[in-house]
């Protein structure tokens, strides 16, 4: 007597079961890819926050103390617009960091363009008020955004992304 066995374990036109896929130990996955560009992104974003709450604290002081109420609301505006043009570039990339290389070009480009043209409004609007200090917003922004463009920099230099990505 012969014990049953489960369906199709012993049908040839049954195909055989795939194992689930399953990474062998120092194999890379897209998985694990995406997971690196994804750490990548997130140390980006935190350290250009802390920067930017730093820079917050040193330029609202700093710009009290050289211009007064002008200073300060210079150097909010100039950490406002550092964060918003910084923060937009590493959130996008981090949204699309699983899909696909011209998908995440198109997204930053689109971004970047947007940022652009609204930064050159909110410049324009900007020059007809004299409630903030001219050079306190300049150097705050100027400061916030290269120190952004270092950290990201420096993110992608730390960070721990294989060279050659697997089939998917």
């Amino acid at each position: 007597m012969t014990t049953p066995t489960p369906h199709g374990a012993d049908d040839p036109t049954t195909p055989p079961e795939q194992p689930a896929s399953q990474a062998q130990p120092g194999e890379v996955t897209a998985d694990a890819v995406g997971d690196a560009v994804s750490a990548v992104f997130r140390t980006a974003l935190r350290d250009t926050l802390i920067l930017l709450v730093g820079l917050l604290v040193l330029g609202v002081a700093l710009g009290a103390l050289l211009a007064g109420t002008a200073g300060v609301w210079g150097a909010l505006m100039g950490v406002g617009i550092a964060l918003v043009f910084s923060g937009t570039t590493i959130v996008a990339m981090a949204r699309t960091a699983r899909s696909t290389p011209t998908t995440t070009a198109a997204v930053v480009l689109g971004s970047w363009l947007v940022k652009i043209v609204l930064l050159g409004i909110v410049l324009a609007v900007l020059r007809n008020y004299e409630f903030y200090d001219r050079v306190v917003f300049a150097v705050v922004l100027l400061v916030g955004v290269i120190g952004s463009a270092l950290l990201d920099y420096r993110a992608v230099d730390r960070g721990r992304i294989p060279y050659v990505t697997p089939k998917s």
